[in-house]
């Protein structure tokens, strides 16, 4: 049956995707290198900013230490918490808060695995008042192999058990909600099965990589959900 739900963070909870190539666009400037159009996607887009900026910078030809890295993630999780500052409102995406609703409702745990710094998941859910709802978070910090490495949903499972060992968690009992291929890969490769929602690629590129794919996150039917593990369950009974 299904038990949890993980989420990711950027481009499922906050639409913060634009915001984050602005940023990578202004550090590579500052380190006297020309953004060129694509590199946010191909070397960072649903990768940890370590990994991300690591490639990008490896790719131009830079040598890159740890510590020059650590520099660079700390100067841009600072903008981004200062951008964050000048909003009123966050952006986030249609039916977030129902379906957050709806898994409190159906007595599901969630969790939050990302690449992003804890500071940044941290201030994002406080302004959007789900701090209280996610017991679990797997960040960046935690130095973790980047998605599509499947070792942030594996953590989470394990950390979830640990929260509630009553639970005894399976990764085939959860489904996490994803946007990106490396996300999506991420999940298959821990045995969860995955939603991919159509925020960042279209409908199209997710179909034959997601096991259910929406448009919206107000699409995502949880029953039909739900009904499809009980179903998986009662034939691994028989």
């Amino acid at each position: 049956m299904l038990k949890a739900v993980l989420f990711d963070f950027n481009g499922i909870i906050i639409n913060d995707e634009p915001l984050h190539e602005k940023l990578i666009d202004q550090l590579l400037l500052e380190e006297n290198l020309r953004p060129k159009p694509g590199e946010f996607r191909q070397f960072c887009l649903g990768r940890s900013d370590r990994t991300g900026l690591t490639d990008l910078l490896t790719h131009r030809g830079r040598v890159v230490t740890e510590a020059a890295v650590q520099k660079l993630i700390a100067r841009k999780s600072a903008a981004y918490q200062s951008e964050l500052g000048k909003l009123e409102t966050l952006p986030t995406y249609p039916g977030l808060q129902d379906l957050i609703f709806k898994l409190r409702a159906a007595k599901l745990q969630m969790a939050i695995v990302s690449g992003a710094t804890r500071a940044e998941i941290d201030l994002v859910l406080q302004r959007l008042q789900l701090s209280e709802f996610f017991p679990v978070i797997v960040s960046g910090d935690q130095r973790l192999p980047s998605k599509p490495d499947p070792n942030g949903y594996l953590l989470a499972v394990d950390r979830l058990n640990q929260t509630n060992p009553d639970l005894q968690l399976h990764p085939s009992e959860c489904l996490a909600i994803e946007d990106t291929f490396a996300g999506i890969e991420a999940a298959k490769r821990a045995h969860i099965p995955v939603v991919g929602v159509a925020n960042t690629y279209p409908f199209h590129m997710l179909h034959r990589r997601a096991n259910w794919v929406v448009d919206y996150l107000s699409d995502l039917e949880l029953d039909r959900v739900q009904q499809t593990y009980d179903q998986t369950a009662a034939a691994k009974a028989r």
